[in-house]
């Protein structure tokens, strides 16, 4: 069912038989023609070009590699349009996202955490096994994670293709990874000492710093880390250093420009993620875009039905928490079409609330029911989780793609 557009694919209305994806995306449906039902989820297709193509250039520009964070969309076909654009890698949160990408044949994939999973871990080492071209990268900040990598090496039987790890480094209260550069270093050195299992580089997220100058300061620890490791011999001169979200790649730029040692050439990888839809409200607010030149656009609007207006001032919208995210902010309206028909007019007005099914949208724009509004969303990666199959349309709605999910 994959490759098709089936009555079980929430938003389309396909009561009948199956349509192959290719076929579908090629009919020249509209958004507004009948082929959907509300709520839906669109992606805009020159939003989409954009993004890539802007990240894209700020990478080559910084001499940075770009391993999008694939755990954002969950979306092969996304992957694909961004390895297209240049994109050495990509990065995914945990094993069975790095069998989607895999299966989708991404041949770079970097997983930013720790895996314990021994099942996990035979199948990398298999996989390097029957493939030795496939890169796969994941982190370790303790010995549990370097011996786990090990095991699944001698088990599997290619310590001459050893499993490829980045030392994770942290800082106090935030997320995974060694506290500090010497707990980093000895660890390190337990990698050297490993067989089966190569020390690759550094790697480490800045989420959870709030401000340019702490982010700045903990990109500086990451090339202290690395700069030492490789006076110390313990990583090449090309080892991988990684960080850089979608909020202060940046600050990763400028930091990470000069300062390494005589010799070394680091490949600087970035992780940014969610830029590639971007967004209305969180990294509306967050991006780089407002401290350098150039933009972002938002690529992800939900359309949703007027189904009551109970009160004055207040209608209610058929969206709810399992369509849209909440966790960063609730949706925010944009624009409606006036019983469905029509073009659409700006519109003003605050979601107050979410239910599991509907929305409480304050508004003096005078909305009856079968009014079509739609929202602009905060936080794309709480967006994708909710839709397994997403149209991307053009200026007019009309659908020119369809993008599945695989979470």
């Amino acid at each position: 069912m994959d490759d098709q557009v089936t009555w079980a694919d929430k938003g389309f209305w396909e009561p009948g038989e199956a349509v192959d994806l290719t076929t579908y995306a090629a009919s020249g449906r509209n958004l507004f023609d009948g082929s959907f039902t509300w709520p839906v989820m669109v992606l805009k297709k020159s939003a989409l070009e954009h993004n890539i193509a802007t990240l894209a250039g700020f990478a080559e520009e910084h001499g940075l590699l770009l391993a999008p964070h694939g755990k954002t969309t969950m979306a092969p076909s996304l992957y694909q349009r961004q390895l297209d654009a240049g994109a050495w890698a990509i990065t995914v949160a945990s094993p069975n996202q790095a069998l989607v990408a895999r299966h989708a044949g991404v041949r770079r994939v970097m997983v930013a955490n720790e895996i314990l999973d021994h099942s996990a871990l035979s199948w990398v080492a298999s996989e390097r096994a029957a493939d030795p071209e496939f890169l796969h990268l994941h982190w370790v900040d303790s010995v549990e994670g370097v011996e786990g990598a090990a095991e699944a090496s001698a088990l599997v039987g290619v310590e001459d293709r050893p499993l490829a790890v980045l030392i994770d480094l942290g800082f106090p209260g935030g997320r995974t990874g060694c506290r500090s550069v010497q707990e980093a270093v000895e660890l390190a050195r337990v990698v050297d000492s490993t067989p089966g299992v190569l020390l690759a580089g550094v790697a480490g997220y800045e989420g959870g710093l709030r401000t340019a100058e702490a982010v700045g300061d903990y990109f500086d620890r990451l090339k202290e880390l690395a700069s030492s490791l490789y006076t110390k011999g313990l990583i090449a001169a090309d080892a991988i250093v990684s960080a850089g979200g979608s909020a202060f790649f940046d600050v990763l730029a400028e930091r990470w420009s000069t300062g390494w040692p005589d010799g070394m050439t680091p490949r600087k990888v970035l992780r940014s993620g969610a830029y590639v839809t971007h967004d209305h409200g969180l990294y509306a607010g967050e991006t780089p875009y407002g401290r350098i030149e150039g933009t972002l656009d938002p690529a992800i609007e939900v359309w949703a039905q007027v189904i009551s207006a109970p009160e004055e001032g207040l209608v209610i919208v058929g969206m709810g928490r399992r369509d849209a995210p909440f966790d960063h902010g609730l949706p925010v309206p944009l624009a409606v079409r006036r019983n469905g028909f029509g073009g659409a007019e700006p519109l003003e007005g605050t979601v107050e609330k979410l239910a599991d099914q509907h929305a409480f949208l304050r508004t003096d724009a005078g909305l009856r029911p079968g009014d079509l509004v739609s929202f602009g969303i905060s936080h794309p990666c709480t967006a994708f989780d909710k839709w397994r199959l997403i149209p991307v349309v053009d200026l007019d709605y009309t659908v020119t793609d369809l993008v599945r999910t695989y979470f």
